[in-house]
């Protein structure tokens, strides 16, 4: 009697073990059906943090998303946007690049990771204003064929610029004009080759393409600004006669009066001065 009972409770057994592993894969299904959604509200809720200014929370959230389920369709813009609130809201910015960096590297087919390889380049040249690393930043962006590189390279030659490298500043200049002839950057492009060559302290050169600025975008804001320096470039090479009748054309025209004033009365005084030592 006694190994009856005991064979009987078998069935029992397997029966509960079975009817377990199909609550099991019942939970495990309902689970996975409804991750998306789950994840997608997370993800909403990041938002509306945002939103409410509850930043550090939305980061957190927004990470959490992305840490936890990579795969998510939703995965790549919850990273980008953790660094965009930690760039853009948080100043934090060195987590913001390594935040952007990680979504190139998970992420390198997706728009969010251009977006990010540009965010990055910005953060170093305008929030950091560690201009090598800018450079090297949109430089890779130029590499990899960026739509709108002649924007990418007015950076580049910028940073050099504000390196103090005026002659590679002019090179990239250069080499844009040359790219991207039809770039709506060109008249301003043309404007600050001459600046470099007055700063590198080639008189002749600066003179040419301040005129050459003057000549073929005479509508540009950039005219006003390219006779401002030709009239300088004139005045250092002590031709002040030639300088001042620029200066007085340009009254009523350039929008920083007082600059123009102080530059007429300087050129001014300097003919007075030679008129006297004759």
């Amino acid at each position: 009697m006694r190994r009856r009972r005991k064979n009987s409770s078998r069935p029992r057994t397997l029966i509960c073990i079975l009817l377990l592993l199909l609550l099991a894969c019942s939970v495990g299904a309902y689970y996975l059906a409804t991750l998306d959604q789950r994840l997608e509200a997370r993800y909403i809720r990041g938002e509306k943090m945002v939103g409410a200014g509850e930043y550090g929370e939305a980061v957190e959230i927004f990470r959490g998303i992305h840490q936890s389920h990579g795969k998510f369709r939703l995965a790549p813009q919850a990273l980008f946007r953790s660094a965009e609130v930690l760039n853009h809201y948080l100043e934090r910015y060195h987590e913001a690049i390594l935040a952007y960096l990680m979504v190139e590297k998970d992420y390198p087919d997706t728009d969010q990771a251009r977006k990010a390889q540009e965010q990055v380049a910005e953060i170093y040249k305008n929030s950091l204003r560690d201009y090598g690393r800018a450079i090297v930043a949109y430089q890779k962006l130029l590499d990899s064929g960026a739509p709108d590189g002649d924007r990418i390279q007015y950076e580049v030659a910028d940073s050099y610029f504000r390196l103090n490298n005026f002659e590679q500043a002019r090179i990239e200049f250069e080499s844009l004009l040359k790219n991207y002839p039809d770039s709506p950057l060109v008249a301003e492009v043309q404007y600050r080759i001459a600046v470099a060559y007055s700063l590198e302290g080639s008189s002749e050169e600066a003179e040419e393409a301040f005129r050459v600025t003057i000549e073929k975008w005479p509508g540009s804001p950039y005219t006003a600004e390219a006779r401002f320096g030709l009239a300088t470039v004139l005045e250092e090479r002590d031709e002040l006669k030639a300088s001042l009748q620029i200066l007085e054309e340009l009254k009523g025209t350039y929008p920083n009066a007082e600059a123009l004033a102080k530059k007429t009365d300087q050129v001014k005084e300097r003919i007075s001065k030679k008129k006297r030592a004759i």
